[in-house]
């Protein structure tokens, strides 16, 4: 591609680089020079413009942007925009996670400078209509060549997963002299979540702190996920609530995350059944670290202990200023 200034009586055809005002409106950039812009052109007493001129090798830029974005659809389940001044939206069609393969992004980045993509952060839970991923050609038109590598580069790289698991429960524990309030709270902040993810909140029982009868609740439990938010934080792999999950036939995955807020949370299984015991911090609408696991369960996402582990990076969350005790203690 050809860049720069021209006279302009060879502008004929050629790409107008920057937005030029004219006394009764304006000449937008990107417009493919005519006989009647040029003479506008002329009135305003201009003797050269400068403009971009693509060639034989070259696509251009809302071209060049539509082929990337079909490469990156299929099988990716996202809706795409049409192209316009080279960028091309891809959207999430309902409540999910999206998956991001990060090294084939950065692959396909690297075919040329002029060609990109930004996404979500991989994991990054959305909503009918998030925008997911844009794809922009940064200049007016890019080689044909450095085209089908970030084509190659871009299948596969981004995968929308809808919710599947459609319904959970809900248990809670109750201490003596706890206040009521608290299991209303707890249970308000989890059916929020559920909602957002177009889940439906399967079953509440609210039982004694206890391990028999947490088990037996276990046992109850209705709905694709069983959840557990216990009025004494769980402080052990074994606990009351991870003891009561083994007592109903269940196993422990894992206790504890490197997220904050969010530590104290546990994974287990029932069956089929994922069973997540929600820290306390789960109380608040804030996001934690049991978000990152509720929303992955919910869209059939296998959570290893591994993954759990991997979440430490970028685990540092925002604090949440009812918790008991803080990270740092207020400056008096």
């Amino acid at each position: 591609m050809q860049f720069g200034p021209v006279p302009l009586d060879q502008a004929l055809g050629a790409i107008l680089a920057h937005s030029l005002a004219l006394p009764d409106g304006r000449l937008r950039k990107g417009c493919v020079l005519g006989n009647t812009e040029i003479a506008a052109l002329r009135e305003l007493g201009l003797a050269q413009v400068t403009v971009a001129r693509l060639g034989p090798d070259d696509l251009a830029e809302d071209a060049a942007a539509e082929a990337l974005a079909a490469a990156l659809q299929p099988g990716s389940g996202l809706i795409r925009s049409q192209a316009f001044t080279g960028r091309v939206n891809l959207n999430a069609p309902a409540a999910g996670v999206v998956r991001v393969d990060a090294a084939a992004v950065a692959a396909l980045n690297r075919a040329h400078p002029a060609i990109t993509l930004a996404t979500l952060a991989p994991l990054t839970r959305v909503e009918a209509g998030t925008l997911v991923g844009t794809v922009k050609i940064i200049a007016y038109g890019v080689e044909r060549a450095a085209l089908a590598q970030a084509c190659a580069a871009a299948v596969g790289a981004l995968q929308f997963c809808p919710v599947v698991r459609r319904s959970a429960s809900l248990i809670l524990t109750a201490v003596e002299g706890q206040d009521d309030k608290l299991a209303l709270k707890g249970q308000r902040a989890v059916l929020a979540r559920l909602t957002a993810l177009g889940m439906d909140l399967a079953g509440v029982e609210v039982v004694a702190h206890d391990e028999a009868a947490l088990g037996a609740a276990i046992t109850r439990a209705g709905g694709d996920m069983v959840l557990i938010l216990t009025g004494s934080a769980t402080s052990d792999l074994y606990d009351t609530a991870p003891q009561a999950l083994r007592r109903a036939g269940g196993k422990v995955l894992r206790f504890g995350m490197p997220v904050d807020p969010g530590n104290l949370l546990f994974l287990g299984q029932l069956a089929a059944r994922p069973v997540v015991g929600l820290p306390g911090c789960a109380r608040s609408p804030a996001l934690n670290g049991a978000d990152w696991v509720l929303e992955r369960l919910a869209c059939g996402i296998a959570v290893s202990s591994d993954d759990i582990a991997a979440m430490g990076v970028g685990g540092l969350l925002k604090e949440i200023p009812i918790r008991p005790q803080l990270r740092e203690p207020k400056s008096r």
